[in-house]
């Protein structure tokens, strides 16, 4: 394509300093001038009021979000070799999870943060998920399929789609979700710092488990010895099977979903090979966390509170945050003394500092006290490089004082 030709923006002046700061959305009214419509996937460069060189990113013309960057700084050409090039950046980051040992499911590439705007790529095993958010990689597809096949070198490949994008990826490019080439199994057994689990990759959420809660569970495992666990919104029992080979006594999944506690039934019984494992009784309460918590007159050494995002959008921050209290409130409540409490949050648009501040009102109001022993972030297989890509947090509290 001439340089006539190209697609060229320029943005108003804080879109513009935001992206030389490194933010990688662009939104539709950022956008000052345009020389023409752009298609989806297209690539537009970004010029500065100077005319100069700036950014180039993915045009999709449908979305708020009408750009997002890929490249900043200096010109280079977007070709496969491009692309290549940073999946093996990504891929290099992640050797030091696979050489420790113990693990074969970890996200290979985190989306914005890593160069691949709205596109995730997450392993089972030999087996790879690649979910796609943007209309933009759909053209692009075939290409990127190639690359990361090349690349990542997976027995099985399953493309997944947010749901906006499922019906123009089926009109208008012939994709479907589901296995692409030969087709593996539905459940896909890995490993997690020697666990077994079963990812749904298919049909599951997100692409079949929550990868980003590892390193956390391996905190928990290191606090479970004799403890009495509960783990609140247990999905697929993660956490309880950490607790559970840290030397829990006890172990209890708390979710509305029969579904997911029939899932961590399952991941319960792959691991009974372990000795620890089948030492813990393990009980399974179908029930709401809220509910359940506020009638529950039981006490428990360790309670994990990770529920899922409780603001998908700006407007539901408040309402989260209230929730957040409520819940945690209520499982501090059920401390047994010298219990530990893990509070996670999976909403991006409550901050870790907002997060923060509700655990301190919640420790405020129990009329006791507790001893922080650590909080954390992302992991190093989910980089975060811009204010909305944070979105994890966790915090444990050990109840020092008397409530």
């Amino acid at each position: 394509m001439s340089a006539s030709s190209r697609l060229r923006l320029r943005l108003f002046p804080r879109a513009e300093t935001a992206v030389r700061k490194g933010h990688p959305w662009i939104y539709a009214d950022s956008i000052k001038e345009q020389n023409r419509e752009g298609e989806a996937g297209e690539l537009a460069v970004i010029y500065d009021k100077r005319d100069r060189f700036m950014a180039i990113g993915l045009h999709e013309p449908e979305s708020p979000i009408r750009v997002r960057v890929v490249h900043l700084g200096a010109p280079v050409t977007i070709d496969a070799d491009w692309w290549r090039g940073r999946l093996q950046d990504a891929a290099r980051r992640r050797e030091g999870i696979l050489a420790a040992g113990g693990t074969t499911g970890l996200r290979l590439v985190n989306g914005d943060s890593e160069g691949f705007p709205g596109l995730i790529i997450d392993r089972y095993a030999d087996t790879l998920v690649v979910k796609l958010y943007t209309s933009a990689w759909l053209p692009r597809w075939r290409e990127m399929e190639s690359l990361i096949r090349e690349v990542f070198a997976p027995r099985f490949l399953v493309l997944r789609l947010s749901r906006n994008l499922q019906a123009t990826a089926s009109e208008h490019w012939g994709l479907e979700e589901g296995y692409v080439g030969e087709t593996g199994e539905e459940l896909v057994v890995f490993e997690e710092n020697g666990i077994r689990f079963e990812s749904a990759v298919v049909r599951g959420q997100k692409t079949g488990f929550f990868l980003d809660q590892r390193e956390n569970r391996a905190r928990v495992e290191h606090l479970a010895a004799g403890r009495k666990v509960l783990n609140v919104f247990s999905f697929s029992g993660g956490f309880s099977l950490y607790a559970a080979r840290g030397g829990a006594t006890e172990v209890t999944d708390l979710d509305i979903s029969a579904h997911a506690l029939a899932s961590a039934q399952a991941n319960f019984e792959l691991n009974q090979a372990d000795s620890k494992v089948p030492r813990a009784r393990h009980q399974r309460v179908q029930a709401d966390a809220f509910e359940w918590l506020k009638g529950c007159r039981g006490k428990f050494d360790l309670i994990v509170v990770d529920p899922p995002s409780l603001a998908k959008r700006e407007r539901e921050r408040e309402g989260a945050i209230q929730a957040y209290e409520t819940l945690n409130r209520r499982a501090i409540g059920l401390l047994a003394p010298g219990g530990v409490l893990v509070a996670a949050s999976c909403s991006a648009h409550v901050s870790a500092d907002e997060f923060h501040l509700l655990l301190d009102r919640v420790v405020a109001a129990s009329g006791g006290s507790c001893r922080e022993l650590w909080r954390s972030g992302h992991a190093v297989d989910h980089p975060a490089t811009f204010s909305e890509a944070h979105y994890l947090k966790a915090r444990c509290l050990e109840r020092v004082g008397g409530f």
